[in-house]
């Protein structure tokens, strides 16, 4: 069965939130239902959305009295949290009519969750390029900076997300983190990385390995090393895990070895962990491709300003 298209059009680049109602339920109307369903919503906010004629169905706005209606759909603009303004800019590496590159700048979010929606690279780009379709075809954590690809159009999703899945795209981190003389490089490090549900850390536990890093020293000075990164599969902190597992733990990093708290208008001391290439023939050309950053670290180029930052 094809999804019926939003009768809403997007809102700050955004798509309406879209609810299938149950087939079987006892509801009454639509109101009873999405009291029920939409829990950590106030009733009376539910009220206000109702009569405000922001839930919609296809046959028109949901009013307080619509009858409950099996199989049905609905669509809604969530409430927008109030979010920190993001005080940096995204840089377009690349764009044609297939794929946009661009440098995420630390301390923005790919794609909108929780506490993070309008200050994130999808709704900033989408806006910003009139691009209302873009969707990114992989993720980069909040704190990393570097390269993220996004896929121009819906239609083409698919073939790009899948590279991605399938890794068959090359990727290069670069990070700053200290330098230790002892510590053998290069080196592959193995090890199984476990991600709980509701945890804000990874962890290393025993049993066969999921998770594959390669790591190398490109370069050295004042107790600092410059590392290149290239990760061979992709479990949740998976670099910053494995350089803090060789007591390297990269410059920046409040999450391990030991997780701090900072609150969301923190800008200092960013990450120093940079996505700086990413390598992969493309399936719709059978081009070879390769994107690289134009940023740097901070910690490296000028670590007395880093180290000093106190942006907020």
């Amino acid at each position: 069965m094809k999804r019926p298209a939003s009768p809403l059009p997007p809102r700050h680049g955004l798509d309406a939130a879209r609810l299938r109602l149950p087939t079987e339920g006892t509801w009454a109307t639509v109101r009873d239902h999405l009291v029920e369903r939409l829990h950590r919503l106030d009733p009376r906010r539910i009220d206000e959305m109702l009569r405000e004629r922001r839930i919609v169905g296809l046959d028109g706005p949901i009013t307080l009295e619509t009858p409950y209606v099996p199989g049905s759909f609905i669509w809604f603009h969530r409430d927008l949290p109030d979010e920190v303004p993001v005080p940096f800019e995204i840089g377009v590496v690349h764009r044609d009519d297939h794929l946009v590159v661009v440098d995420k700048p630390h301390f923005m979010a790919t794609i909108p969750r929780g506490k993070h929606v309008l200050e994130t690279a999808l709704v900033r780009l989408r806006r910003d390029l009139g691009l209302p379709e873009l969707s990114p075809a992989h993720r980069l954590d909040r704190v990393t900076a570097g390269l993220v690809m996004f896929v121009a159009r819906r239609e083409l999703r698919g073939p790009y997300q899948t590279l991605f899945r399938d890794r068959l795209v090359g990727k290069e981190y670069e990070a700053i983190a200290p330098y230790d003389p002892a510590l053998e490089l290069p080196r592959t490090v193995r090890s199984r990385i476990v991600k709980e549900r509701g945890v804000m850390t990874a962890r290393e536990v025993p049993g066969e390995p999921n998770a594959e890093t390669w790591v190398e020293l490109l370069e050295h000075r004042d107790g600092l090393g410059r590392y290149r990164l290239r990760p061979r599969t992709g479990r949740t902190h998976q670099l910053r895990v494995h350089m803090s597992s060789l007591g390297t733990p990269i410059l920046g990093d409040t999450f391990y070895p030991v997780h701090r708290e900072t609150p969301l208008n923190d800008f200092s001391r960013p990450l120093q962990l940079l996505a700086k290439v990413l390598e992969f023939t493309d399936p719709l050309t059978g081009e070879r491709r390769r994107f690289e950053s134009g940023a740097t670290l901070q910690a490296w180029t000028d670590h007395a300003a880093w180290q000093a930052d106190v942006l907020a």
